[in-house]
């Protein structure tokens, strides 16, 4: 599995967002994004796009519960979703986080791999190299 560090500038998600224990991910997040797949086309239109028309990101973002973008205690915050233009306006039912520009860790994946890419993330990358 390919795994990056990528130092990015502040950005804009649009996305489900959901709050819950942090060693119960695994039950809250995936429903966020069956949410988000379910719904894209209500914020397609806002997804930022690179010179070719292909959109640049989807998130999986994660935040602490007073949204500081610091880590996970006991209870965590995550945003499944796009990043979007600067101007864009989260719809109903979504909602928008402003993304600090800071190092992020960058997999790809896709619907069918994104837990297990997610749990390997969490449970061994990050302890593998000291995050």
């Amino acid at each position: 599995m390919k795994v990056k560090i990528i130092k990015k500038q502040s950005f804009r998600v649009i996305g489900k967002e959901g709050q819950g224990i942090s060693n119960e991910g695994e039950q809250w997040i995936p429903s966020l994004w069956k949410e988000a797949k379910e719904n894209f086309n209500e914020i397609e239109q806002l997804a930022k796009k690179d010179s070719e028309g292909n959109i640049v990101g989807i998130w999986g973002a994660m935040s602490d519960i007073n949204d500081n973008f610091n880590p996970w205690g006991k209870e965590g915050k995550y945003i499944a979703g796009c990043e979007v233009v600067n101007t864009a306006t989260a719809p109903k039912n979504w909602t928008e986080w402003n993304i600090p520009g800071y190092k992020y860790i960058v997999a790809s994946c896709n619907q069918e791999t994104y837990e297990k890419v997610f749990n390997y993330i969490l449970k061994e990358y990050m302890s593998e190299n000291k995050y």
